[in-house]
């Protein structure tokens, strides 16, 4: 998930969560980390998450989807 992202990708959220799929949530900025203002989908152990330009995220997922397809 890209952020900033309306209501709805937090429904798709869900769902790719609740079937094992492999998620990434991306933002720019730190937001994300704010407990009191943010999904509680994005804290849990199961989502990947990238703060930082986009390189960085490509580099996360590239590497992520390596591993998991070996």
């Amino acid at each position: 998930m890209l952020q900033p992202a309306g209501k709805g990708s937090h429904i798709e959220l869900g769902i790719a969560l609740g079937q094992g799929k492999i998620t990434f949530l991306y933002t720019p900025g730190k937001e994300i980390e704010d407990l009191k203002t943010t999904c509680t989908f994005y804290h849990l152990s199961e989502v990947k998450k990238c703060v930082g330009d986009l390189a960085e995220l490509i580099e996360l997922v590239t590497k992520t989807v390596t591993v998991t397809e070996s």
